[in-house]
């Protein structure tokens, strides 16, 4: 209860502080794109047809933009009192939507190199190991050309305290034993089909199962690290607390190809983890939450699915 409490308590100091113009164009603005997304079709079909990687980039730079940069460019132009615009910012600005664009257009190097079945598994379970060093590798560098902070992104347990984590996991296990029940969930989850193929290959498929789910969750890092690392920590230093909100509209669209109810989710979410980053410097007690939801939803597809089955 006393956690409860300290989550209800979190929730109303951000809700007094966090500019009320900016929160409300944008969920306005995420809405209108989700509406755009969903009966277009634009991630599951237009940006995923196109024929290279560049042009997929490409699309999909122009598209965090429009997620990211224009919540800011409102802040610029009716609520300048919120942001201090400097050339690194705006360095920045542009940096954020191209890195993650790179992020998820990028083609895993060991791609069509080893042959077969188990070239294609190891293909697979290496892709996103890969694509945390793309993520990686330029917030280190950024990290040390910027002025110091407190830690590498907020990733540190100092101050931490898990009760709430766990308290927001079990707040979500009835909401994912819902959604286990929903077409569109199963029809995603558990992200584990994707290497049903190796299982009549192997006598231990549980042992490549698990290190798959390992890869999995090593994504949830490279989202945690940039979304609630460097959005919040690389941003603050110009715009305070209203960095939240355009973190979360960015978060939201990357979820533009799920099931329309975790997309939608997806920005409340994402910006009760940012509330938490920021309130905490930490990033780790929310990586703690993401990954948990995410194992969680692989269960509840599995079981979900077996049960239609």
């Amino acid at each position: 209860m006393r956690q409860m409490t300290n989550i209800i308590s979190c929730l109303r100091e951000y809700a007094a502080i966090i500019d009320k113009w900016l929160a409300l164009f944008c969920i306005v603005w995420i809405s209108i794109l989700i509406a755009l997304n969903y009966q277009l079709g634009i991630e599951n079909h237009w940006i995923v047809g196109l024929d290279t990687r560049a042009e997929r980039w490409f699309a999909l730079f122009l598209m965090y933009c429009g997620a990211f940069i224009v919540p800011y460019l409102f802040v610029i132009l009716f609520r300048k009192h919120l942001v201090t615009t400097t050339p690194v910012f705006w360095l920045l600005l542009l940096f954020a939507p191209a890195l993650f664009a790179l992020k998820v257009s990028a083609a895993n190097p060991l791609e069509n190199k080893i042959e077969g079945i188990w070239g294609n598994y190891f293909t697979v379970v290496t892709t996103l190991p890969f694509k945390l060093l793309i993520v990686m590798i330029p917030l280190v560098v950024i990290y040390k050309i910027l002025p110091k902070q407190q830690s590498f992104w907020g990733m540190t347990i100092k101050g931490v305290s898990w009760q709430p984590y766990f308290l927001i996991l079990a707040l979500m296990l009835p909401l994912i034993i819902f959604a286990s029940t929903q077409a569109d969930f199963l029809n995603s989850y558990p992200q584990l089909k994707k290497i049903a193929f190796i299982i009549p290959y192997t006598d231990y498929p549980l042992v490549f199962q698990l290190l798959y789910e390992i890869s999995y969750g090593i994504d949830f890092v490279t989202i945690e690290l940039f979304f609630r690392g460097f959005l919040i920590f690389g941003f603050v230093r110009y715009a305070g607390v209203a960095v939240l909100l355009p973190m979360a509209t960015f978060y939201c669209s990357i979820h533009f190809g799920k099931p329309l109810f975790e997309c939608i989710s997806s920005f409340f979410g994402g910006l009760l983890l940012g509330m938490i980053a920021h309130k905490t410097q930490s990033i780790v007690g929310g990586l703690a939450v993401h990954l948990g939801v995410a194992w969680m939803m692989e269960a509840g597809g599995y079981l979900g699915n077996l049960r239609i089955d």
